[in-house]
């Protein structure tokens, strides 16, 4: 990257003082830092990959577990008698479900969705009714399937599974089989799980996320890719396996930008 002084100076306008201060301050040079903020932000945008691969497998293993476990294909939305959502998860189920509604109904015609009204007031429809209300009264007659509800579900769901609310109702009588190996617990789960989730916020928000927190992020990420359905963890596990050249690539990433940075609090000192 070659920038002349004046776009370095709006580069800083456009990025914010605010946000380049810390590398500014530590560099001694506003090009310099916003060199290192895109090294940052490149970096991330790799994390972020692997973060994504390890959510998915670990979305659709609790999907296949608990599908197994319930015995029931609507389990999300109506799961059995013997099993309540607490409150947090029931209302991330029903916005999920309604995000799934919306995304169909956004693709129907005019006609097709004036057809709903037949089956949203099977009497008529009232009047006076605000489009609004009528909008949502249609979404209701909306049929969606499980994986479409699924997909509007993000991390947070999940990692709540296996917290403590959940130990008795989901750990011992299913999750745990995700996690076979004997010696893990459920809290071990769920703190790994909570450093995945923590980081990957962070990068979606255009964080950065290194040194210790990015150490306990890789930690975490191999510790779900060596254990997630393998009795005795190891690195040649399937999802280990299918992450592996990307974490070799983003820890040598990561080894290179943390260099640098440590050489600028080396002449700091």
């Amino acid at each position: 990257m070659s920038l002349v002084e004046e776009e370095v100076r709006q580069i800083v306008v456009f990025l914010s003082v605010e946000r380049l201060r810390t590398l500014t301050e530590l560099t001694n040079s506003a090009s310099m830092a916003v060199s290192l903020h895109q090294e940052t932000l490149s970096l991330g945008a790799s994390l972020m990959n692997v973060t994504g691969t390890v959510e998915i497998a670990l979305r659709n293993a609790i999907c296949e577990n608990l599908g197994r476990h319930f015995g029931v294909s609507n389990w999300l939305i109506q799961p059995p008698v013997s099993f309540q959502w607490r409150g947090n998860e029931r209302d991330k189920v029903t916005k999920a479900l309604d995000s799934a509604r919306r995304a169909k109904y956004s693709k129907l015609s005019q006609q097709e969705k004036g057809n709903l009204d037949q089956l949203a007031y099977p009497n008529g429809r009232p009047s006076g009714i605000s489009h609004l209300r009528r909008a949502k009264d249609r979404r209701k007659q909306i049929a969606v399937t499980d994986g479409s509800v699924v997909s509007e579900l993000t991390f947070y769901f999940w990692k709540r599974l296996f917290g403590p609310e959940y130990n008795q109702t989901l750990w011992r009588t299913t999750l745990k089989r995700m996690f076979p190996d004997r010696s893990i617990t459920r809290a071990a789960v769920a703190i790994k799980l909570e450093k995945i989730y923590q980081s990957r916020n962070r990068l979606a928000h255009h964080e950065p996320v290194l040194h210790n927190r990015f150490d306990d992020t890789i930690a975490a990420i191999q510790f779900v890719a060596d254990n997630l359905r393998v009795a005795n963890g190891t690195q040649d596990s399937a999802l280990g396996k299918l992450i592996a050249d990307d974490l070799v690539s983003v820890q040598s990433r990561a080894d290179a930008l943390h260099t640098k940075l440590n050489s600028y609090r080396a002449r700091k000192d």
